[in-house]
C-alpha cells in the first residue's frame, strides 16, 4: 500500500499493480478499495492499475469539512501519481464521482462507468432529499447501525424486516465503520437525477456498463446517460447484477481500454511516422498489418480469458468480495428491484 497527498493535504491510500497504460479504479458506496481488488487483479496483466481508497475509507484520511470537490481533487491526485493522465473506471456512486471528475476537466483519457444509480422520473421512488444531513446526525449520535439501516430502507427501499436481518450479516460491522461516508455518497448523487449538463461536458471516450439481470430502472438510466454523454457507448453484461462478477467485468474493460491503444497505434503508423512514410505504405499493406494485429490481440485475449477462468478460484479478491457481498447496495439493488 502506498499513499499520495491530495490538494488539501489528505493522505490517499492506494495499491498499484501491473505495468502499462494507467487505469484508476474508483469504488462505490459503503465499500473501500478491497471491493475492486478482484477486477484490479484481472486488469493488472494488461495495465498499471491504481486502486485507491476514497477519503474516509480504509487507509485514506478524512479532512473536514467534506465537499464533492475534495473527492474530485483526490482522483486528480491519483491521476497525477499515475503519470498525468489515465483511464478511469468507477462503480455505482463511484461512477457518478468519476463522471463529475471527467466533466471537471481532469486528464481522463477513457471513462468506464458501472451502473451509476441515477433515477429517471417515474421509474422508482427517489430517496429522501435530506439524507446526507440525517446520516451525519445519526453518526454524530453514535448510531452508525441506524444510519446504515436508513440507507437500506429509505434510499434503496428494502423492507425494514429484511434490513433488520442484515444486522446479523458478517459485513454489517464493516458497513458501520463506513457509515460516515454515506453522507459523502449522498452529496455526490444529489437528487439522483442524471446531471445532464455535466454529462454533456465530458470529453473522454466513455463506456456506460450495466448488468442484464439488474432492475429495469437501471437499464433505463444507463440508456439515458449514454444518450447525453457525447459519443458514449453502452454495453450490457448479460446475467450480471449490480454486484458484477470481476471475471465478467474485466474482459469488457480490457476490450474497451485496449481498443484506444490499438487505434492510437494504428493511427500513429498511418500518420505519426510522417506523410512521407504514410505515402510509401500502400493502403493494402496498412489493412493487412491492422488485420494481423487485431487477430493477435483477439488470440491473446482468448488465452487470457481461458487462463482467468481456470485460475479464478485462486484470485485474491479481498475480504469485502468473499460471498459476493461487498456492500449493502450489492444485496438491495439486485434483490429488491429485480
Amino acid at each position: 500500500m502506498k499513499k499520495v497527498r491530495s490538494k488539501d493535504g489528505t493522505a490517499i491510500g492506494f495499491d498499484r499493480s501491473g505495468e502499462g497504460s494507467p487505469v484508476v479504479l474508483v469504488c462505490g458506496g459503503s465499500t473501500d478499495r478491497s471491493a475492486n481488488a478482484g477486477v484490479a487483479a484481472l486488469l493488472a496483466p494488461h495495465f498499471a492499475v491504481f486502486n485507491y481508497d476514497r477519503r474516509g475509507r480504509g487507509d485514506s484520511g478524512d479532512t473536514e469539512p467534506y465537499a464533492v470537490q475534495r473527492e474530485v481533487e483526490d482522483l486528480d491526485a491519483m491521476i497525477k501519481e499515475a503519470g498525468g493522465s489515465a483511464c478511469v473506471y468507477g462503480t455505482s456512486s463511484g461512477a457518478a464521482l468519476a463522471l463529475e471528475a471527467a466533466a471537471s476537466g481532469l486528464a481522463i483519457t477513457k471513462l468506464a462507468l458501472w451502473e451509476p444509480p441515477f433515477i429517471l422520473e417515474g421509474t422508482r421512488p427517489r430517496p429522501p432529499t435530506n439524507q446526507a444531513q440525517h446520516y451525519r446526525e445519526l453518526v454524530a449520535a453514535g448510531r452508525r447501525g441506524d444510519a446504515l439501516e436508513f440507507f437500506m430502507t429509505k434510499v434503496v427501499g428494502l423492507p425494514p424486516e429484511f434490513a433488520a436481518q442484515m444486522r446479523q450479516s458478517p459485513w454489517w460491522s464493516v458497513g458501520e465503520g463506513l457509515a460516515h461516508t454515506l453522507a459523502y455518497d449522498a452529496e455526490i448523487m444529489g437528487d439522483y437525477s442524471i446531471p445532464t449538463r455535466r454529462a454533456a461536458a465530458v470529453k473522454a471516450r466513455t463506456l456506460v456498463l450495466d448488468g442484464g439481470a439488474s432492475p429495469e430502472w437501471m437499464h433505463q438510466s444507463a440508456q439515458a446517460l449514454t444518450a447525453v454523454i457525447p459519443g458514449a457507448q453502452r454495453r450490457t453484461l448479460q446475467g450480471q447484477e449490480h454486484n458484477v462478477a470481476p471475471d465478467v467485468l474485466a474482459p469488457a474493460l480490457v476490450e474497451f481500454l485496449r481498443r484506444q491503444r490499438l487505434e492510437r497505434r494504428q493511427d500513429h503508423e498511418h500518420r505519426g511516422r510522417g506523410r512521407r512514410g504514410a505515402r510509401r505504405s500502400s493502403r493494402a499493406g496498412i489493412r493487412a498489418r491492422r488485420s494481423h494485429r487485431v487477430r493477435q490481440w483477439r488470440r491473446a485475449l482468448s488465452r487470457w480469458l481461458a487462463a482467468a477462468r481456470v485460475a479464478e478460484s485462486g484470485i485474491d479478491t479481498g475480504p469485502a468480495l468473499q460471498g459476493r457481498a461487498p456492500s449493502p447496495m450489492s444485496f438491495t439493488l439486485d434483490e429488491v428491484y429485480a
